[in-house]
């Protein structure tokens, strides 16, 4: 072979790597303890995140409000990482691939162009709105007129960071976490600046003394619902960040900044939105940053939180790209990384032109796809950790179909569909996010952590019925 052409294999394997199914070996591996640390953080820190707290705000008040959020992330983000980041850094395949196992080749594509499919698209949708709002807010700034905030210069600037985010995306993992890297310090900065600006221009004492915006009658079930509401934040983590820990060297480095990580970035931006939507009636930084911080800092931070917005679109679609290609067999395995996610921006480009309707049913959103994914969580956690015992056979997994361990009849572990679907329909039934009805226990159990029990007890019951006399473990065939 010669020196062009073994390059050329190179660099078709590195992309293979980066952009395909290749499980990572440990030399692969790129990304620190503190390199993943500053891809959460600014993941967490994006404006969506202050619009957590604003929804927060809604139901409870500061004090509560805070108590909620911190209660909240913590069960969610210790779901999701259990069952995406430990398995993902072990064996340096995301998580889409592992869940071969729990779902069958043919059932894990099920999952992903429904429940991953639709979620990711929806928070990318509402990355980019928020992108737009923030360059809307700035041109208000510059040319002195008032440009509304669901205006068509929203729609121009949500479809410009779509652009962007694209280019950031096609140049792979390394690029995103470089871009972090920068991103993330200077947003913890500017969150922690926003929140002193908060301070100066209301006060300690009106934001203690500051009411729920709209609240329930029951005072218990308007803080069960806000920590409901912060669950459902936590797992939504899931369907990236199996994808991104497996860049990561150790699982230290994989577990801690993800769990840490998450949790205290996104707890410092939700507070700043909850404190401004309690004592400004608007959660979003693009609102009031300007009036606040003067037209020369606050443009350059509403600049800065345009792009931590695109960052985050680029690591969310990094995820789901890739579920899509493993999920879709050779259907798009040849087709150019480029255009692969050129074609999924598609309907956020499309729903930019609705930002309202994004911002009104954010925390509908939110709840709806929580439920799923609290479901998705308990099916892999049972099937990884009971089920297989940590074991995993590589070779079999990318097999799928024409292998043994991961094959099932038409392509579908049953008893991962069905289990899904008892548990997203028992989290419905303790409480229904469009309807707001409620059982009794909800109060007391919430929602997110019984659907995960529920499937995965489930889980485990179909598939030793199902499946009897079936090998699980690797080690055991």
């Amino acid at each position: 072979m010669s020196r062009a052409t073994a390059t050329e294999a190179d660099g078709s394997l590195t992309r293979d790597l980066l952009f395909g199914t290749f499980p990572l070996l440990k030399k692969e591996r790129s990304w620190s303890a503190l390199d993943f640390t500053w891809v959460n953080t600014a993941l967490a820190i994006a404006t969506w995140a202050f619009l957590v707290g604003g929804s927060t705000a809604l139901l409870v008040g500061f004090q509560a409000g805070v108590a909620a959020m911190v209660i909240g992330n913590a069960i969610g983000l210790c779901i999701m990482v259990l069952a995406s980041v430990v398995a993902s850094q072990r064996w340096g395949s995301e998580q889409y691939m592992l869940l071969r196992g729990a779902f069958g080749v043919v059932g894990v594509g099920i999952v992903v162009f429904t429940v991953i499919l639709i979620t990711e698209m929806g928070w990318s949708s509402l990355l980019a709105v928020m992108a737009g709002r923030a360059t809307s807010q700035v041109a208000s700034t510059l040319v002195g007129v008032d440009l509304g905030q669901y205006g068509p210069v929203v729609t121009i600037g949500g479809l410009v960071a779509i652009v962007i985010a694209w280019w950031v995306l096609s140049r792979g993992p390394v690029t995103i976490g470089r871009f972090n890297a920068v991103i993330a310090p200077g947003l913890a900065i500017i969150t922690v600046v926003m929140m002193v600006f908060l301070v100066i221009n209301t006060s300690w004492e009106a934001l203690f003394a500051a009411a729920p915006i709209a609240p329930f009658d029951d005072a218990t079930l308007n803080f069960v619902v806000a920590v409901e509401f912060n669950v459902g934040v936590g797992v939504s983590w899931y369907p990236v960040m199996g994808s991104l820990a497996r860049m990561t060297r150790t699982r230290r480095a994989a577990v801690w900044p993800a769990y840490g990580g998450l949790l205290v970035a996104t707890l410092i931006a939700q507070v700043v939105g909850m404190a401004a939507a309690l004592t400004l009636g608007d959660s979003d930084p693009t609102v009031w940053m300007v009036p606040f911080g003067g037209a020369v800092l606050g443009v350059a931070v509403l600049i800065f939180i345009a792009f931590a917005n695109i960052t985050s679109m680029s690591s969310i679609v990094y995820s789901t790209i890739l579920a899509i290609r493993q999920s879709s067999g050779r259907l798009m395995a040849r087709v150019p990384w480029p255009v692969l996610t050129g074609a999924f921006f598609v309907l956020p480009a499309i729903m930019t032109f609705f930002p309202q309707f994004m911002y009104e049913q954010f925390m509908i959103f939110v709840l709806i796809s929580g439920a799923f994914l609290a479901a998705l969580c308990g099916v892999a956690l049972a099937d990884y950790f009971i089920l297989r015992r940590q074991s995993i056979d590589l070779r079999e997994i990318h097999l799928g179909q024409r292998g043994t361990l991961y094959a099932f009849r038409g392509g579908i572990n049953w008893a991962g569909i069905g289990s899904l679907a008892v548990g997203t329909l028992f989290y419905l039934w303790l409480y229904n996010p469009i309807t707001l009805e409620t059982q009794p226990a909800f109060v007391v159990i919430s929602a997110t952590l019984p659907s995960a029990i529920v499937s995965a007890v489930v889980y485990l019951v179909l598939a030793r019925v199902l499946y009897r006399g079936r090998t699980f473990t690797a080690g055991a065939q």
